[in-house]
């Protein structure tokens, strides 16, 4: 079982920002396109624009073509010379491949990818590196074709060949991204148990933690990705609905069969991620160039994530521990200020956000006003604009508000009702 060191930061002299995380698991339990024309152009310089735009685009579609003519004549001269196994042959339908793939003929592509994997199978072995980026290509193209099944299946597949060719820090890497694989077709719907997506998730960053470990050592930063990647699997896995890899946010509930099982995970969810923001912790504070804010961070992680669970107590005593040790120095006093001088919506960590980003108070198409109490709730939401024609997304976009729990505003450590806050959104880009 894997142990981290730990070391008491100096920032803060005699009053570490580790005292709630004390008790915290170490890491050895987290290891179970064009632009607009100016308007003042005119209409000739418009047309010359566009013309020489057109001309270019042809021109790379011709240089496109010219290079899947010469990978063509070329496998063509190697299957006269050397017969239609030749090994010689991979190298050159991958690069046939990417050359389909960039001028946007998928289909094509797919089938050529497919043959230079079936070559290599026979010339090199059932699980050759040589297949790894012709897999990739295939899947590229699976995916550009919207064919998502097949997408899925080649990369479980490509898993297998990964397993049996990779070791280390590479290894480590194809497991980040399966992970992140899985996250996606857990939000495309694709395969009858998605919930089984977000375990594997799970897995998988768990997985890739351990490769890196062994090779960067236990405090390494390399370690921080599937780290935060862990964490975002359990922020998932007890209950979460909002953005998505995609930038957006999914407007419902649970799938329909999920439920259950998350309501039986949710006590051991809130175990799990205590134990990877303990390592997130242990990890920056023996970093040589780690700052107040890093570690100040990782603690007020730890509260929004207790908050998140309904730890209301162990979360407000998080929070006003940070609250009070950032008063020393001025530069600590104005991060204080940046943190707990309103309220936040949780979850705040990126990849797990629950409301969009919402800009000044008279930009967008929106305009909100509301309150937070000091439990963290949501009051009084009014809408400001005059923007009717939209209220489909005005409506979504002032539900999920109305559902999602905030990190109340703190003063002289203590969490405080805020009231007036107004919030604008263009709900064109939403």
């Amino acid at each position: 079982m894997m142990k981290f060191t730990h070391r008491q930061p100096t920032l803060l002299k005699e009053k570490p920002l580790n005292k709630a995380l004390k008790t915290a698991p170490v890491i050895g339990v987290v290891l179970l396109m064009l632009n607009g024309l100016p308007a003042a152009v005119g209409a000739t310089d418009t047309a010359a624009a566009e013309a020489e735009a057109l001309a270019s685009e042809e021109a790379a579609r011709d240089a496109l073509m010219g290079d899947v003519r010469a990978y063509l004549k070329r496998i063509e001269a190697q299957e006269s010379s050397d017969g239609a196994f030749a090994p010689g042959l991979t190298e050159d339908l991958l690069g046939l491949g990417l050359a389909l793939q960039r001028n946007g003929d998928h289909e094509q592509a797919v089938r050529i990818f497919k043959r230079g994997i079936h070559l290599s199978r026979i010339n090199e072995g059932l699980y050759s590196r040589r297949q790894l980026a012709l897999l990739e290509g295939e899947i590229a193209s699976h995916i550009a074709l919207g064919a998502l099944s097949e997408a899925d299946e080649r990369q479980r597949y490509l898993y297998r060949v990964q397993a049996k060719t990779l070791s280390d820090v590479t290894r480590g890497q194809a497991l980040m991204e399966h992970a992140l694989w899985q996250r996606q077709a857990y939000e495309a719907g694709i395969g009858e148990d998605p919930f089984a997506r977000l375990v594997n998730m799970w897995s998988l960053y768990r997985f890739a933690l351990s490769e890196f470990a062994k090779v960067e050592g236990e405090t390494s930063p390399m370690l921080l990705p599937p780290l935060y990647g862990m964490l975002r699997a359990q922020y998932m896995l007890s209950g979460f609905v909002g953005e998505t890899t995609s930038g957006r946010y999914r407007t419902g509930g649970v799938y329909g069969d999920e439920e259950s099982r998350q309501i039986g995970y949710r006590s051991q969810s809130y175990k799990h991620g205590n134990a990877v923001i303990r390592a997130i912790y242990d990890i920056q504070v023996a970093q040589s160039d780690v700052t107040l804010k890093d570690t100040a961070e990782v603690l007020l992680l730890l509260g929004d994530w207790q908050y998140w669970h309904g730890k209301r107590a162990e979360a407000l005593d998080t929070y006003a521990q940070l609250y009070g040790e950032l008063e020393e120095t001025e530069a600590a006093q104005a991060l204080r200020e940046q943190l707990f001088a309103s309220p936040q919506p949780l979850p705040g960590l990126a990849g797990v956000r629950a409301l969009p980003q919402h800009s000044g108070e008279q930009e967008g198409r929106l305009l909100l006003e509301f309150g937070v109490s000091e439990r963290g709730r949501v009051m009084d939401v009014v809408r400001l604009d005059d923007h009717m024609h939209n209220d489909e997304k005005a409506g979504d976009i002032i539900n999920r508000l109305r559902r999602t729990p905030f990190r109340p505003r703190i003063d002289d450590g203590l969490p405080v009702e805020t009231e007036g806050l107004r919030w604008a959104y263009d709900t064109s880009a939403w």
